[in-house]
Protein backbone atom coordinates (compact mmCIF):
# COMPACT_ATOMS: atom_id res chain seq x y z
CA UNK A 1 0.00 0.00 0.00
CA UNK A 2 1.52 3.35 -1.04
CA UNK A 3 0.39 6.83 -0.01
CA UNK A 4 1.66 10.18 -1.27
CA UNK A 5 1.85 13.09 1.14
CA UNK A 6 2.63 16.73 0.37
CA UNK A 7 5.03 18.42 2.78
CA UNK A 8 6.12 21.93 1.88
CA UNK A 9 5.53 21.32 -1.81
CA UNK A 10 7.51 18.05 -1.74
CA UNK A 11 5.77 14.76 -2.40
CA UNK A 12 6.66 12.03 0.07
CA UNK A 13 5.89 8.39 -0.72
CA UNK A 14 5.07 6.22 2.27
CA UNK A 15 5.06 2.43 1.83
CA UNK A 16 2.70 0.96 4.43
CA UNK A 17 2.90 -2.68 3.42
CA UNK A 18 0.19 -4.87 1.89
CA UNK A 19 -3.48 -4.23 2.52
CA UNK A 20 -5.22 -6.60 5.00
CA UNK A 21 -6.84 -8.67 2.25
CA UNK A 22 -3.53 -9.00 0.40
CA UNK A 23 -1.77 -9.87 3.67
CA UNK A 24 -4.21 -12.71 4.28
CA UNK A 25 -3.57 -14.03 0.76
CA UNK A 26 0.19 -13.91 1.27
CA UNK A 27 -0.08 -15.69 4.63
CA UNK A 28 -2.12 -18.48 3.06
CA UNK A 29 0.40 -18.77 0.23
CA UNK A 30 3.31 -19.01 2.64
CA UNK A 31 1.48 -21.67 4.67
CA UNK A 32 1.00 -23.75 1.51
CA UNK A 33 4.62 -23.36 0.39
CA UNK A 34 5.88 -24.25 3.86
CA UNK A 35 3.69 -27.37 3.88
CA UNK A 36 5.09 -28.43 0.50
CA UNK A 37 8.63 -27.78 1.71
CA UNK A 38 8.10 -29.88 4.83
CA UNK A 39 6.57 -32.77 2.86
CA UNK A 40 9.36 -32.86 0.29
CA UNK A 41 12.16 -32.52 2.82
CA UNK A 42 10.83 -35.36 4.97
CA UNK A 43 11.08 -37.63 1.91
CA UNK A 44 14.45 -36.13 0.99
CA UNK A 45 15.84 -36.68 4.49
CA UNK A 46 14.76 -40.33 4.64
CA UNK A 47 16.19 -41.13 1.20
CA UNK A 48 19.44 -39.19 1.68
CA UNK A 49 20.20 -40.59 5.14
CA UNK A 50 19.40 -44.15 4.06
CA UNK A 51 21.56 -43.86 0.95
CA UNK A 52 24.28 -42.03 2.86
CA UNK A 53 24.69 -44.68 5.55
CA UNK A 54 24.54 -47.44 2.93
CA UNK A 55 27.33 -45.81 0.90
CA UNK A 56 29.27 -44.40 3.90
CA UNK A 57 28.90 -40.99 2.26
CA UNK A 58 29.50 -38.04 4.58
CA UNK A 59 28.13 -35.65 1.96
CA UNK A 60 24.88 -37.60 1.56
CA UNK A 61 24.45 -37.89 5.32
CA UNK A 62 25.10 -34.15 5.65
CA UNK A 63 22.58 -33.47 2.92
CA UNK A 64 20.04 -35.62 4.75
CA UNK A 65 20.69 -33.73 7.98
CA UNK A 66 20.26 -30.46 6.09
CA UNK A 67 16.84 -31.74 5.03
CA UNK A 68 16.03 -32.41 8.69
CA UNK A 69 17.09 -28.83 9.50
CA UNK A 70 14.90 -27.54 6.68
CA UNK A 71 11.94 -29.40 8.16
CA UNK A 72 12.54 -27.80 11.57
CA UNK A 73 12.96 -24.39 9.93
CA UNK A 74 9.78 -24.71 7.86
CA UNK A 75 7.91 -26.01 10.91
CA UNK A 76 9.01 -22.93 12.87
CA UNK A 77 7.68 -20.67 10.12
CA UNK A 78 4.45 -22.68 9.95
CA UNK A 79 4.05 -22.22 13.71
CA UNK A 80 4.56 -18.48 13.31
CA UNK A 81 1.90 -18.11 10.62
CA UNK A 82 -0.52 -20.38 12.45
CA UNK A 83 -1.22 -17.40 14.72
CA UNK A 84 -4.56 -15.76 13.96
CA UNK A 85 -3.53 -12.11 14.06
CA UNK A 86 -0.59 -10.19 12.63
CA UNK A 87 0.65 -9.02 16.05
CA UNK A 88 1.00 -12.61 17.27
CA UNK A 89 2.80 -13.56 14.08
CA UNK A 90 5.34 -10.78 14.64
CA UNK A 91 5.96 -11.94 18.24
CA UNK A 92 6.55 -15.48 17.06
CA UNK A 93 8.89 -14.39 14.28
CA UNK A 94 11.88 -13.81 16.60
CA UNK A 95 11.53 -17.31 18.05
CA UNK A 96 11.23 -18.80 14.55
CA UNK A 97 14.41 -17.05 13.43
CA UNK A 98 16.33 -18.32 16.48
CA UNK A 99 15.21 -21.88 15.75
CA UNK A 100 16.37 -21.57 12.15
CA UNK A 101 19.77 -20.15 13.17
CA UNK A 102 20.34 -22.79 15.86
CA UNK A 103 19.43 -25.55 13.40
CA UNK A 104 22.02 -24.30 10.93
CA UNK A 105 24.74 -24.19 13.59
CA UNK A 106 23.95 -27.73 14.69
CA UNK A 107 24.12 -28.91 11.07
CA UNK A 108 27.48 -27.19 10.51
CA UNK A 109 29.06 -28.71 13.62
CA UNK A 110 27.90 -32.26 12.96
CA UNK A 111 28.69 -32.36 9.25
CA UNK A 112 31.95 -30.45 9.61
CA UNK A 113 33.23 -32.85 12.25
CA UNK A 114 32.48 -35.95 10.20
CA UNK A 115 33.89 -34.40 7.02
CA UNK A 116 37.20 -33.61 8.70
CA UNK A 117 37.28 -37.08 10.22
CA UNK A 118 36.75 -38.64 6.77
CA UNK A 119 39.57 -36.54 5.26
CA UNK A 120 41.99 -37.37 8.08
CA UNK A 121 41.27 -41.10 8.17
CA UNK A 122 41.00 -41.44 4.39
CA UNK A 123 37.56 -43.06 4.61
CA UNK A 124 36.12 -43.73 1.15
CA UNK A 125 32.48 -43.44 0.15
CA UNK A 126 30.88 -45.97 -2.18
CA UNK A 127 28.99 -45.05 -5.35
CA UNK A 128 25.35 -44.13 -4.74
CA UNK A 129 23.00 -44.02 -7.71
CA UNK A 130 20.09 -43.27 -5.40
CA UNK A 131 21.96 -40.23 -4.11
CA UNK A 132 22.68 -39.04 -7.65
CA UNK A 133 18.99 -39.22 -8.62
CA UNK A 134 17.92 -37.49 -5.40
CA UNK A 135 20.45 -34.68 -5.86
CA UNK A 136 19.33 -34.14 -9.47
CA UNK A 137 15.64 -33.95 -8.48
CA UNK A 138 16.34 -31.52 -5.63
CA UNK A 139 18.50 -29.30 -7.84
CA UNK A 140 15.56 -29.00 -10.25
CA UNK A 141 12.68 -28.59 -7.77
CA UNK A 142 14.04 -26.46 -4.92
CA UNK A 143 14.58 -23.18 -6.84
CA UNK A 144 10.86 -22.91 -7.63
CA UNK A 145 9.79 -23.36 -4.00
CA UNK A 146 12.46 -20.92 -2.81
CA UNK A 147 11.52 -18.21 -5.32
CA UNK A 148 7.80 -18.42 -4.57
CA UNK A 149 8.28 -18.22 -0.80
CA UNK A 150 10.91 -15.47 -0.98
CA UNK A 151 8.66 -13.35 -3.17
CA UNK A 152 5.68 -13.74 -0.83
CA UNK A 153 7.86 -13.17 2.26
CA UNK A 154 9.36 -9.97 0.88
CA UNK A 155 5.97 -8.54 -0.01
CA UNK A 156 4.67 -9.46 3.42
CA UNK A 157 7.80 -8.09 5.13
CA UNK A 158 8.49 -11.35 7.00
CA UNK A 159 12.13 -12.04 7.89
CA UNK A 160 11.42 -15.62 8.93
CA UNK A 161 9.64 -16.48 5.67
CA UNK A 162 12.48 -14.95 3.63
CA UNK A 163 15.08 -16.69 5.81
CA UNK A 164 13.34 -20.01 5.31
CA UNK A 165 13.32 -19.39 1.54
CA UNK A 166 17.08 -18.84 1.72
CA UNK A 167 17.37 -22.20 3.41
CA UNK A 168 15.42 -23.78 0.57
CA UNK A 169 17.70 -22.04 -1.92
CA UNK A 170 20.68 -23.33 0.05
CA UNK A 171 19.30 -26.81 -0.59
CA UNK A 172 19.56 -26.09 -4.32
CA UNK A 173 23.24 -25.14 -4.08
CA UNK A 174 23.99 -28.09 -1.85
CA UNK A 175 22.11 -30.41 -4.20
CA UNK A 176 24.27 -29.21 -7.08
CA UNK A 177 27.47 -29.63 -5.07
CA UNK A 178 26.35 -33.04 -3.86
CA UNK A 179 25.51 -34.13 -7.40
CA UNK A 180 28.96 -33.06 -8.60
CA UNK A 181 30.71 -34.88 -5.75
CA UNK A 182 28.73 -38.09 -6.24
CA UNK A 183 29.37 -38.04 -10.00
CA UNK A 184 33.10 -37.49 -9.51
CA UNK A 185 33.21 -40.42 -7.12
CA UNK A 186 31.09 -42.68 -9.33
CA UNK A 187 32.77 -41.86 -12.65
CA UNK A 188 36.42 -41.36 -11.69
CA UNK A 189 36.72 -42.70 -8.15
CA UNK A 190 37.60 -39.29 -6.68
CA UNK A 191 36.66 -40.23 -3.12
CA UNK A 192 37.94 -37.05 -1.47
CA UNK A 193 35.19 -35.10 -3.30
CA UNK A 194 32.64 -36.49 -0.85
CA UNK A 195 34.03 -34.98 2.40
CA UNK A 196 34.97 -31.78 0.57
CA UNK A 197 31.32 -31.32 -0.45
CA UNK A 198 30.34 -32.03 3.14
CA UNK A 199 32.69 -29.27 4.35
CA UNK A 200 31.10 -26.89 1.84
CA UNK A 201 27.69 -27.78 3.28
CA UNK A 202 28.95 -26.98 6.79
CA UNK A 203 30.49 -23.66 5.74
CA UNK A 204 27.38 -22.43 3.92
CA UNK A 205 25.24 -23.52 6.87
CA UNK A 206 27.22 -21.19 9.17
CA UNK A 207 26.68 -18.29 6.78
CA UNK A 208 22.95 -18.99 6.74
CA UNK A 209 22.91 -19.26 10.56
CA UNK A 210 24.30 -15.74 10.79
CA UNK A 211 21.77 -14.50 8.25
CA UNK A 212 18.86 -16.04 10.15
CA UNK A 213 20.09 -14.77 13.53
CA UNK A 214 20.25 -11.20 12.22
CA UNK A 215 16.98 -11.50 10.32
CA UNK A 216 14.86 -10.05 13.13
CA UNK A 217 16.50 -6.64 12.59
CA UNK A 218 16.58 -6.98 8.82
CA UNK A 219 13.01 -5.90 8.26
CA UNK A 220 13.08 -2.88 10.53
CA UNK A 221 11.74 0.29 8.90
CA UNK A 222 14.43 2.03 6.87
CA UNK A 223 15.58 5.57 7.54
CA UNK A 224 14.23 8.21 5.17
CA UNK A 225 16.52 8.87 2.23
CA UNK A 226 18.53 5.66 2.70
CA UNK A 227 19.24 3.17 -0.06
CA UNK A 228 17.13 0.60 1.77
CA UNK A 229 14.25 3.02 1.90
CA UNK A 230 14.55 3.75 -1.80
CA UNK A 231 14.38 0.09 -2.76
CA UNK A 232 12.50 -1.49 0.14
CA UNK A 233 15.40 -3.93 0.49
CA UNK A 234 17.31 -3.95 3.77
CA UNK A 235 20.00 -6.30 2.58
CA UNK A 236 20.44 -9.98 3.44
CA UNK A 237 17.44 -10.69 1.25
CA UNK A 238 14.74 -9.14 3.45
CA UNK A 239 12.45 -6.26 2.82
CA UNK A 240 10.87 -3.46 4.76
CA UNK A 241 7.17 -2.82 4.15
CA UNK A 242 7.41 0.21 6.38
CA UNK A 243 10.15 1.96 4.43
CA UNK A 244 9.75 5.67 3.75
CA UNK A 245 10.94 7.35 0.59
Amino acid sequence: MRRRLRDGGVHVSLILGPAPSRRDTLVRRIRLLVALTIAYNVVEAVVALSAGFAASSTALIGFGLDSVVEVSSATAVAWQFAARDHASQERRERVALRVIAASFVGLALIVGYHAVEALVTGAEADESRTGIVLAAVSTTLMPFLSFAQRRAGRELGSSSAVSDSHQTLLCTYLSGALLLGLLLNAAWGITWADPVVALAIAAVALVEARRAWRGDACCAPAMPGSAAAATGDCGDGCCSPGAVT
